[in-house]
């Protein structure tokens, strides 16, 4: 990514992501749907003084945001605890706003998830949190996860790594 480049995370909480491209000179914009969370975001963005990223209340199933408009858009733990058709409208809204050979970055749980304790945690919160987040869970994890739904939305997976003993799972795509 280069200072030229726009950027999108989308479901981006605290801007802590957000926040992190705009202090590597980047500039990015995020969006969540909780207006609370975009409070916190603006909070960090004015106490660092960055210019370069913005915050937005928005829909991740309705971008407001024109075709091919960003060079690369991010979504970390943003997927898993959506039902699949709400999962498929967020990644083809993410296709659409991001230039053709445009990159992304999916940050995930691995399926299937470990058999260890990091696996334990994981089951365990979705599980305490409930409701349509479970639900999500849930169907995540019985649509395969991460990989397997990249390749349904013809997202072609350059790299990916893994983390916390195989729980999170690291995928940079291309967009054509």
């Amino acid at each position: 990514m280069t200072a030229e480049d726009r950027v999108l995370d989308i479901c981006c909480g605290t801007g802590a992501q957000v926040i992190r491209y705009g202090m590597n000179g980047i500039k990015a914009v995020g969006i969540d749907n909780d207006l609370n969370m975009l409070k916190l975001a603006s909070k960090n963005k004015t106490k660092r003084q960055l210019t370069n990223i913005s915050f937005h209340l928005s829909d991740a199933t309705d971008l407001p945001f024109s075709d091919d408009y960003f060079n690369y858009s991010s979504i970390m733990f943003g997927l898993h605890d959506k039902e699949k058709p709400v999962r498929d409208r967020v990644i083809g809204e993410m296709k659409r706003v991001v230039k053709h050979n445009g990159r992304f970055i999916f940050v995930d749980f691995e399926v299937p998830l470990p058999m260890n304790r990091w696996g334990i945690v994981a089951r365990t919160i979705e599980f305490l949190v409930g409701g349509e987040h479970y639900r999500g869970f849930k169907s995540y994890i019985k649509e395969g996860g991460l990989s397997v739904i990249l390749n349904k939305h013809k997202i072609r997976e350059i790299q990916s790594t893994h983390f916390a003993g195989g729980l999170i799972l690291v995928v940079q795509a291309s967009n054509n």
